[in-house]
């Protein structure tokens, strides 16, 4: 399939200027969701505009839940505190937080819903949030373990106490604790084990929760109790995104120059915000990195890890394999597109063979992102240190950051476009 590709030109200094990133994916998907369930209008600022989140409120309109956009960064929500069939399946893209957060809620309703999502989608799995579902009364199939999802809701739940095994991702249980307050009576959602994807999205969610009014007691590190509060409407600020963050950090610390996000790193919420003390020990980060909390900030930190002092094992990143594509496989492929034995896999874990000499070489590297809004923007800092990187399908950064090149080109940095015939 012919893709455009884009050239990135080093800069051949420091990066500096200001540059806002966008709102939290994280945080405005859970908002909308929490503004659709409550009835009443509120109102979320800073909100993030991107492929994921348009997903979510596509869907949500689709049910019933009125969603206004007065400008760029701002959307009005008004719902009845019930989600409707709607008259076909929900299309959700490659949105992980969407497709899940809604299998849950809408489990709530009374009627068919169907929720798919695109090719990509369509291989990450969902059968622990399934199971949990069909554990609790609810009438579900995902015969593939992935998307497509059929959800025949009966007006809420048979039980209120369910176990989740979260082992492969956060958004399981987010999803369960999004949909409690609305289940009628006291709720309690049990983790099968300690293990969780990445346990600061649960903090996310719970922030967001308690803001649209519901009571969620924290009883053990794995078991919480949720009151049948529902959800009030109510005015919200979302702050920027953490993840989008982690690129310009890693803009400023390759090059040697000075971006101003306009948030500090210690006042940002979400888990990835924790990258910055890594990033900010470039070029001697540690020889050892668990990604197992901050997990989209690793692709930005293998390929800073590329040009680092020594090499770096990436541990506790097995997740990244049920990622948007197999994160640690992508990176693997594309490091090594830069200079052959660059990255190995060691089961799980991905060893970066630092080389330092990178800077300043010219390679004819293509990126494959697997259309993968991750690996397109961590890459492209490879392009600021090492001539001839070259992005492949570069839209794809669409997904969560769309201004991003342009982000980039503002601070200094050109391209070299091609659209193939």
């Amino acid at each position: 399939m012919q893709t455009e590709k884009l050239t990135i030109v080093p800069p051949g200094r420091g990066l500096s200027g200001v540059v806002n990133p966008p709102g939290s994916k994280s945080i405005t998907n859970r908002a909308l969701l929490l503004a659709g369930l409550a009835s009443g209008t509120s109102r979320l600022t800073g909100a993030l505009k991107s492929d994921d989140t348009r997903y979510m409120a596509d869907a949500l309109r689709a049910m019933g839940v009125s969603i206004e956009e007065p400008d760029a960064t701002t959307l009005v929500v008004t719902g009845s505190g019930t989600l409707n069939p709607p008259s076909e399946p929900l299309l959700l893209g490659n949105a992980g937080t969407a497709t899940r957060f809604l299998t849950a809620a809408v489990a709530l309703g009374k009627g068919r819903f169907v929720v798919d999502g695109d090719e990509h989608m369509r291989k990450r799995p969902i059968t622990p949030l399934v199971d949990a579902l069909k554990s609790l009364g609810v009438d579900v199939e995902a015969p593939s373990g992935c998307p497509p999802v059929t959800i025949d809701g009966k007006g809420g739940f048979l039980s209120h106490h369910v176990v989740i095994d979260a082992g492969l991702s956060s958004q399981y249980v987010s999803a369960l604790l999004m949909a409690a307050p609305c289940a009628g009576q006291p709720f309690t959602v049990e983790l099968a084990g300690d293990e969780i994807g990445a346990r600061g999205y649960i903090d996310l969610t719970l922030a967001a929760m308690r803001a649209f009014g519901a009571e969620v007691e924290q009883v053990t590190s794995s078991i919480w109790r949720i009151e049948p509060t529902g959800y009030r409407a109510t005015d919200f600020h979302i702050e920027p995104d953490a993840s989008a963050a982690t690129y310009l950090w890693g803009a400023e610390a390759l090059t040697g120059g000075r971006i101003d996000i306009g948030t500090r790193a210690a006042d940002f919420t979400q888990p990835d915000a924790r990258a910055y003390e890594v990033i900010s020990a470039f070029p001697d980060m540690p020889a050892v990195i668990d990604g197992s909390q901050m997990q989209d900030a690793i692709p930005t930190i293998a390929v800073l890890a590329a040009y680092n002092n020594q090499p770096v094992r990436f541990t506790g990143i097995a997740n990244l394999r049920v990622k948007e594509c197999d994160r640690v496989r992508a990176l693997s492929l594309g490091l090594n597109a830069i200079r052959d034995g660059l990255a190995r896999e060691d089961g799980d874990d991905l060893i970066v063979n630092a080389d330092p000499a990178l800077a300043g070489q010219t390679c004819s590297a293509e990126i494959d992102t697997f259309a993968d809004h991750r690996i397109a923007m961590s890459f492209a800092l490879a392009g600021l240190k090492t001539a001839g990187i070259t992005i492949l399908d570069p839209k794809c950064v669409g997904k969560t950051y769309p201004a991003y090149w342009d982000a980039l080109a503002s601070l200094g940095v050109s391209y070299k476009q091609e659209i193939p015939r």
